[in-house]
């Protein structure tokens, strides 16, 4: 695998279910932690793998939080419909990918913040559950690095 880390989170999350499947798929997909901005859920989620022994769940208070607190030179990556589509990116060594909130995306001024903007192709409706979006991008991560290894 190559060198570099991801990390992903969603802001202003509502359902503690999508913050739990998102972290189980983060671990099994190489994720170095996750987080949320912003916490609407009560409660932290279940997980029958035992996530928390392997990586971090962290909890921002507001965007200023997390922009305070993230790690320097590393790209923020949006997930938003209607923008870059997701089979067309390449993604960066070091990333950190934000999921909008599941009844309203991501805000304006956060998507200009991002250096990338990506969404995922469609034959339906663009809108999908915001876990199952986290984990369609950290799958094409995981394949395209492996790909541009040549891991089979």
């Amino acid at each position: 695998m190559s060198r570099g880390y991801f990390e992903i989170g969603i802001y202003h999350t509502k359902c503690r279910e999508n913050v739990g499947t998102l972290w189980r798929s983060a671990y099994q997909l190489g994720a170095v932690g996750i987080f949320t901005i912003g916490k609407r859920y009560k409660g932290q989620p279940g997980d029958t793998c035992k996530t928390p022994r392997h990586i971090p769940l962290r909890h921002y208070e507001n965007w200023e939080h997390f922009m305070s607190n993230r790690p320097l030179g590393v790209q923020l990556v949006g997930v938003e419909m209607g923008r870059r589509p997701l089979s067309t990116f390449v993604h960066p060594e070091r990333a950190i990918y934000l999921l909008g909130a599941e009844d309203y995306g991501l805000p304006e001024d956060i998507i200009f913040a991002c250096q990338s903007v990506i969404s995922l192709e469609a034959v339906r409706n663009l809108s999908y559950n915001v876990a199952v979006a986290g984990s369609i991008v950290m799958y094409h991560r995981l394949s395209s690095m492996n790909n541009k290894q040549g891991v089979k």
